[in-house]
């Protein structure tokens, strides 16, 4: 069997879920099968990509393409050339803007095109509403599409996908990172000092929902003087957050801390991670979270139930719920018992159904079928 030169493509605006996803299936791809490029693009002011920086497999090369704005067709043709270029095989895609672009480049280029749906997102932009609708509309001439999720496998089909191009991989997750952070001590600069800390990880997006974790923690401070709250991550959805939470009693309680390159250190200090996404695909930050040993409370909505079963692997409330989700931090936050029945079985969860490799070589299987 040929090895097979596979161009990963993603458009980043940050290293979220789809990168750090990315990253840990080329990074369990074996290299003696596969060959693993990655090309981004690059908007406006150049800016080095972290993914780029971390995007480190053997016989691999990274590839930035510029972009004059977000809608740049012209960047088609300079894909076109890179795949040709590289005698790539099979291009793989991450988010409506690659799925468009990289499905246009594969046929001008005749080769394989798979893509897989890290979610669909809504956006009050008309322009790019359109594009994303665009975007979805593009699945059906995909070679195969693999959703990440059961719920994104059934949106797929609304799209009008053909039963015979959609494939469903269990998702999974390189936990390395966490296994190794998980070993140390937690240092003494973030230690808790007899202070509950609650933890979020993540875009600050529309469809995070974050006011929703502003508003239930404002309740929570009315009971207990003792508890924190620590966001971590950045997004267009960061500046109207932070002027929100100037309005809240518990302001001094609540911390921005940005984009962090230690947010698994942060994430060991945490006592409770907290989501209340309207929209997920099965997302990574919460099967780190498990495997980390911290309790997760969040709304029950497609994705994040096949991660947690509500008082098995974590705490659930219905959507928009917010009287019921304050009760599930309050149980994992003071009853330490509970909470740590809820880590064992989350943890012992995501290290059996959640493996990166399998999950590679599952998408190999894939990439072969393809090209045979």
């Amino acid at each position: 069997m040929k090895k097979l030169n596979v161009l990963q493509f993603i458009c980043s605006t940050g290293f979220y879920g789809a990168e750090r996803w990315v990253l840990a299936l080329v990074n369990h791809l074996v290299s003696s099968q596969v060959r693993s490029d990655l090309v981004v693009t690059q908007e406006g002011e150049s800016k080095e990509l972290k993914i780029v920086q971390q995007f480190n497999v053997e016989g691999g090369q990274t590839f930035e393409l510029p972009m004059a704005h977000k809608f740049d067709f012209s960047v088609v043709d300079k894909l076109v050339e890179l795949i040709k270029k590289r005698n790539i095989d099979v291009i793989h895609t991450h988010g409506y803007k690659s799925d468009i672009l990289g499905m246009w480049a594969a046929r001008k280029a005749n080769i394989k095109v798979v893509v897989t749906p890290h979610g669909f997102p809504a956006h009050i932009d008309f322009k790019l509403r359109c594009f994303i609708w665009f975007g979805c509309q593009s699945l059906r001439f995909a070679d195969k599409v693999v959703p990440l999720s059961t719920q994104l496998m059934e949106d797929v089909r609304g799209f009008g996908v053909p039963k015979s191009k959609v494939s469903y991989i269990q998702n999974g997750v390189d936990l390395s990172e966490v296994e190794a952070q998980r070993s140390l001590p937690i240092k003494a600069e973030l230690a808790n000092n007899g202070v509950k800390r609650i933890g979020f990880v993540g875009q600050m997006i529309k469809r995070k929902n974050i006011e929703h974790v502003l508003d239930v923690f404002e309740s929570l401070t009315k009971k207990y003087d003792n508890i924190e709250l620590y966001l971590l991550g950045d997004g267009e959805s960061r500046q109207g957050l932070e002027q929100y939470t100037k309005t809240l009693n518990s302001k001094e309680k609540i911390h921005f801390l940005g984009f962090r390159d230690d947010r698994l250190e942060w994430l060991q200090s945490f006592d409770l991670f907290v989501m209340t996404s309207l929209l997920e695909g099965i997302p990574r930050c919460v099967m780190e979270t498990m495997a980390m040993g911290v309790p997760v409370a969040a709304y029950d909505i497609a994705g994040v139930d096949q991660l947690i079963t509500h008082n098995e692997t974590g705490l659930l409330a219905d959507l928009n719920d917010k009287i019921a989700l304050e009760q599930h931090w309050e149980t994992l936050l003071f009853d330490a018992e509970f909470s740590e029945g809820i880590i064992n079985k989350a943890r012992d969860f995501v290290y059996k159904n959640y493996s990166a490799q399998r999950m590679a070589n599952e998408y190999t299987e894939i990439f072969n079928s393809l090209v045979e």
